[in-house]
């Protein structure tokens, strides 16, 4: 099975993640979740192999200009319905090799991770 990795075009990550995934010749498909919608099964699935705060991206600048009050008592239910209504609150990019699931891009990780 190929490697999905998720995440949108526009995304500095996202290109360095595709860049080094075909320079190490791993196979993979892309899903852009700015054109289709990402299905919620999809997240659960996530949220049961990775701590939901771990795909929760707090970083982002989407986070960082909430009002405060949205900020606070975020859970696992409540993290899924806002990464599904704004998916730049999904750290990215997302690699799923079906065994595995890779969370940002940093290239000494991925290479550990996928034996490259």
């Amino acid at each position: 099975m190929a490697a999905t990795l998720y995440g949108f075009r526009s995304c500095d990550m996202v290109r360095n993640a595709i860049k080094w995934l075909d320079a190490n010749g791993v196979a993979y498909t892309f899903f852009d979740y700015r054109k289709d919608a990402l299905d919620p099964a999809v997240v659960d699935d996530w949220f049961a192999r990775a701590d939901w705060e771990l795909v929760f991206n707090r970083n982002s600048t989407t986070f960082k200009e909430l009002p405060e009050q949205q900020k606070v008592g975020i859970d696992a239910q409540r993290a899924k319905q806002m990464m599904l209504a704004e998916t730049n609150l999904i750290k990215r990019p997302v690699l799923d090799t079906g065994d595995q699931l890779l969370l940002g891009f940093k290239a000494a990780n991925w290479a550990t991770a996928l034996g490259k």
